[in-house]
């Protein structure tokens, strides 16, 4: 399965968790999406869930994302 990204447009309340305009890796998560919610991969390494609105999609050439794999494989 391919990884998707978003890049972080929004932060507040989660200062130490996100970094505004660092690109994410988004993980599927179903029940988060019908709460507006995405779970991500935040600075301490883990998952969370956090406000789909503090993300915005990114497109990113397919030797980017290969790179990005590759990096956190």
């Amino acid at each position: 399965m391919r990884k998707h990204y978003m890049i972080c447009v929004h932060n507040r309340g989660y200062e130490a968790s996100l970094e505004i305009r660092k690109i994410y890796e988004v993980l599927s998560d179903k029940i988060a999406e019908k709460h507006h919610q995405i779970r991500v991969i935040d600075e301490s390494g883990e998952d969370y869930l956090f406000p789909e609105d503090y993300f915005a999609p990114v497109r990113l050439p397919s030797a980017t994302k290969d790179k990005l794999e590759l990096t956190t494989a």
